[in-house]
């Protein structure tokens, strides 16, 4: 039976990626397990490297560099599985109401909630000055960081920076306080 011409162009590029996926199967497969843990998922995504491979396949890599550029798209595969797993599912409010939920309880719409809330007034209270503004200006008024910048005249990065340390300072407090 006789073949077109582009059947004859295309089976050196057939015969390449064979002989690339014979010779990296087994690691390929080695580094995406141990990443994962999981035979199947790791059979499972092994499988999508060289799909990605053959589509991006260029017969002018040498054998090496084939090999360093299949393992990074090994990598980024990966990276995109664990992107997915960990991405946290979102539900709009209309599909809570359908499953049964009610809503917020009257305390937290009332705020009734005295015990946190003395609870962290003390905190506040415990803080230095610098610490108590930025906290306020960041948690209490919901300002940005740009905006807790401007109305305290720092920097941004100092903003950042005395969040940091507020907030570390406070949970060493409150450990003191529950800690006798």
């Amino acid at each position: 039976m006789p073949t077109c011409a582009t059947q004859q162009r295309d089976e050196p590029g057939i015969q390449e990626f064979q002989a690339l996926y014979e010779d990296n199967l087994v690691g390929v497969y080695r580094f995406v397990f141990k990443s994962l843990r999981n035979r199947e998922e790791a059979e499972d995504l092994t499988s999508q490297v060289f799909l990605k491979a053959l589509r991006f396949l260029d017969p002018e890599r040498s054998a090496h560099g084939a090999r360093s550029w299949l393992f990074q798209i090994a990598h980024t595969t990966i990276a995109d599985y664990w992107r997915t797993y960990y991405r946290a599912p979102t539900s709009s409010l209309e599909v809570r109401l359908e499953v049964g939920w009610e809503g917020p309880t009257e305390e937290v719409i009332l705020g009734t909630n005295d015990l946190a809330a003395d609870r962290v007034r003390n905190l506040l209270q415990a803080l230095p000055e610098r610490y108590r503004e930025v906290l306020s200006c960041r948690f209490l008024l919901n300002l940005s960081i740009r905006e807790t910048a401007a109305t305290m005249g720092v920097s941004e990065a100092n903003v950042k920076t005395l969040q940091f340390r507020a907030i570390k300072h406070a949970a060493n407090l409150a450990n003191s306080i529950t800690k006798p």
